[in-house]
């Protein structure tokens, strides 16, 4: 049994919210809730007036990316093989990458100075101007530079007075002026926007801190993979200043991007260079030699025999003239790869030698790759180190490949000079001053092939780098969006709407949660089965005898429905005694009392109130009459009598009351006193009814020892005043039956706080009441015994 009831009550916590009690609150809040509306709704309305509109600024870039179609260079042989010799083309998700950059994003801050931004003083907010009245020049910065906000006012054409939180200075136009914290700088006038105002302000910021600020604004995607479109966008106050922004930011890219393509092209130049100024100097002291040889030995012109061997040998000492050209270009490039700095390398130099050129073009491509990645990347990430490695082992293929064509060629070499001296031992008649002259000609003619080749190969180089373009273009200019993207004032507007509705209502939610008092009728039923007899509402007026004064207000109907109630469990004429008792002191059981008795005395019958509170008594203060003897007086005195302690009272001729007495120091001995029960059966003998008023039970148990002269019990609970957890008292009284009869009487209940049954007062009287409240009965009895009730009600008129 204990454990079907524990559940019962673990069921009854369980359950949440009522959500028609809850909106009942909230409807008879309906002023709140309009005010509330209006609030958050002009609240809405400041927020879009005030707040700065933000415009989103896009553009597209096409890209050209070999792996994803033609681009603007693939149809194009010619330039598509000078983008293969200067640098390798990078794939479009690269270039989204490059854009994102902190250092392209660093460069566009520095050129337009934008962590100096200028604001116009308004009346609310000051307003960010793009083309501001003057200019600020920083001079020297300091190392960390703190946001701060520096006002300005014009005081004459050409004085200014500058203040900030730490200075106030009056100072001339293009005069230096130092701020803690910034450094100094000065303020120069635009000439082509002139003062409108007097007073301006700008701010100075850390070039790292707006370049974080409008990288995190900066949104760059390569939208749709199957084309090579990257999309830009960046939101900003200033339409104007967003569409430069952005167009600085491409801008750079493009000269990023031909910086990387040119770099190649700058090193061939620069080794060439440094090839063709030592083959000049060594081909000018040859030249120089032959002439002071032939000064020296007179030699005007060479014997027919020599002229034959000089014709004889010329092929071969061409092609010993290439080798040896070959040779000296791979020693210079063995030099180059053993140095071991990161640098591209001269490319296009051994046109011959495919493997060796490719593994050129792949080196320098992961080069100029490893510069971009370093560009958001540090030595040690894993990324620039896989490259590193896959550059160091270029490297060693390529000296591999040159020490293997240094062999070969060398090979060559030998053979051609074996043959050279074949035919030198051919002519053995040729003078030796001849022979000295062919070998300082043969030299002097390798000399000059050499030279002219690197002349030809730096021309070539001059010529493909001045043909070098980005592999982007711009196919849709930055441009503003036409209407502000933020505030949105349709969305704002409803969420002040929402929000006007949201709060009272989360309030009025939060407060029914916090709520530990007995606020509405569910919360009796949830927590006890004990019915509900009798209702009663707020007294506005205070009136305790609210019957006797006003018999026909809404409240005398009220007792009327509770001695209706009553009057179903009073039935047999033995059964007249009502015990009226509550949780704790101030639930109105003296009120109740009164103005029951009031309501049966009424109809003829002959009513007594008991004043059983003999610790608290209070019966007899709101009845204005003396509490000199009473109940206590007739326990202790054994001569009094009954009548001895009956008084009437002058609220109705059938209205009679029987006081406490002195406060006695044994008030729950008193009660137990054998006279108490003799007293209530001599009472019973003389009145049709007898309301005991007797103290609370929650607090003591005298309530409990007046139970066995008791045929009903009332419990008053009154709203937002007995706690919730207090109606575990009667729900325990009912389980182990210590009354009988109980029955729950609530009092004081506000019908604007919606308690639950909507009095329509108003049935057939001009002020009066009506019976829409149900009468405290719904959770007991049939349909039967419910319409037997109205029927006596309504027999009453």
């Amino acid at each position: 049994m204990n454990n079907t009831i524990s559940n019962i009550e673990k069921d009854r916590e369980d359950e949440g919210v009522n959500l028609k009690v809850l909106l009942a609150k909230i409807i008879g809040k309906w002023p709140w809730l309009i005010l509330s509306v209006c609030l958050c709704l002009g609240a809405a309305y400041l927020y879009i007036r005030y707040k700065t509109p933000m415009y989103k600024i896009s553009a597209r870039v096409l890209v050209n990316d070999e792996k994803k179609g033609a681009g603007m260079l693939g149809g194009s042989d010619l330039l598509g093989s000078l983008g293969g010799l200067l640098g390798s083309k990078s794939t479009v998700d690269n270039e989204a990458e490059i854009l994102k950059t902190r250092h392209l994003m660093e460069q566009v801050v520095r050129d337009m100075d934008l962590n100096i931004t200028y604001y116009h003083h308004g009346r609310v907010k000051d307003v960010e101007l793009y083309q501001s009245p003057f200019k600020v020049h920083l001079i020297t910065a300091e190392d960390t530079i703190t946001t701060t906000k520096v006002n300005l006012k014009l005081l004459t054409a050409n004085r200014i007075a500058v203040t900030t939180d730490e200075l106030n200075t009056v100072a001339k136009f293009n005069q230096a002026i130092n701020i803690p914290k910034i450094g100094s700088f000065i303020i120069t006038k635009n000439p082509l926007k002139p003062f409108k105002d007097k007073d301006y302000s700008f701010t100075i910021s850390s070039v790292d801190k707006k370049v974080a600020d409008l990288t995190e604004d900066l949104e760059v995607a390569v939208t749709n993979k199957l084309v090579t479109i990257v999309d830009l966008s960046i939101n900003h106050a200033i339409p104007k200043k967003g569409e430069d922004i952005l167009n600085k930011l491409i801008e750079k890219y493009v000269e990023a991007n031909l910086k990387d393509k040119n770099e190649v092209a700058d090193s061939t130049i620069k080794f060439i260079n440094s090839r063709l100024r030592y083959i000049g100097t060594e081909l000018g002291d040859l030249e120089g030699n032959i002439q002071g040889f032939k000064q020296q030995n007179n030699l005007a012109d060479m014997s027919e025999q020599a002229k034959l061997l000089v014709q004889n040998s010329a092929v071969y000492m061409n092609d010993l003239a290439k080798v040896e050209i070959q040779l000296s270009m791979l020693n210079s490039l063995q030099d180059y790869l053993k140095d071991d700095k990161k640098r591209v390398l001269p490319s296009s130099l051994m046109p011959a030698d495919l493997v060796f050129t490719g593994l050129i073009e792949r080196y320098n491509a992961l080069s100029l790759e490893r510069e971009r990645r370093l560009l958001g990347l540090t030595d040690t990430n894993p990324i620039i180190l896989n490259l590193d490695q896959q550059i160091a082992n270029l490297r060693k293929d390529m000296l591999a490949n040159l020490i293997s064509s240094k062999s070969s060629l060398q090979i060559t070499r030998d053979k051609l000079n074996s043959q050279m001296k074949n035919a030198e031992g051919q002519v053995k008649q040729v003078p030796a001053i001849e022979k000295d002259y062919l070998d300082l000609a043969r030299q002097q003619r390798i000399k000059q092939e050499l030279y002219i080749f690197l002349m030809q190969k730096s021309e070539e180089t001059a010529i493909s780098k001045t043909s070098n373009i980005a592999n982007s273009k711009t196919i849709d200019p930055p441009k503003s969006a036409v209407k502000p993207y933020s505030p949105q004032k349709n969305i704002i507007g409803l969420f002040g709407v929402v929000m006007g509705f949201v709060i009272p209502i989360s309030i009025i939610y939060v407060l029914d949660l916090l709520n530990n008092k007995v606020n509405n009728k569910d919360d009796i039923i949830r927590a006890t089965d004990v019915p509900i007899l009798g209702e009663i509402s707020h007294n506005d007026e205070a009136d305790n005898l609210i019957v006797a004064n006003s018999s026909r207000s809404a409240i005398a109907e009220q007792f009327r429905a509770l001695r209706t109630n009553l009057s179903f469990y009073l039935d047999g004429k033995d059964q007249k005694v009502i015990l009226f008792t509550s949780s704790m002191s101030g639930e109105g059981k003296s009120f109740m009392a009164i103005n029951l008795g009031n309501i049966l005395a009424i109809t003829g019958k002959k009513v007594l109130l008991m004043e059983l509170d003999l610790r608290k008594p209070g019966l007899s203060a709101k009845l204005d009459i003396t509490n000199k003897q009473g109940f206590t007086n007739y326990i202790i005195q054994k001569d009094l009598k009954a009548s001895d302690l009956i008084k009437p009272l002058n609220i109705h001729e059938n209205l009679f009351i029987i006081n406490s007495g002195p406060i006695p120091p044994n008030p729950a001995e008193s009660l137990l006193n054998e006279r108490t029960g003799i007293l209530m059966e001599e009472l019973k003998q003389q009145f049709d009814y007898i309301i005991i008023d007797a103290p609370p039970v929650g607090i003591v148990t005298d309530a409990q020892l007046l139970a066995p002269y008791a045929d009903i019990c009332l419990y008053l609970v009154r709203q937002k005043y007995t706690y919730k957890a207090q109606l575990n008292i009667v729900e325990e009284l009912l389980r182990d039956k210590k009354m009988k009869q109980l029955g729950i009487v609530v009092n004081d209940i506000h019908a604007s706080d919606s308690y639950g049954y909507g009095y329509g007062y108003g049935y057939g009287y001009g002020y009066g009441y009506g019976y829409g409240y149900g009468y405290g009965y719904g959770n007991y009895g049939n349909e039967k015994t419910k319409k037997s009730i109205w029927r006596r009600i309504l027999g009453r008129k």
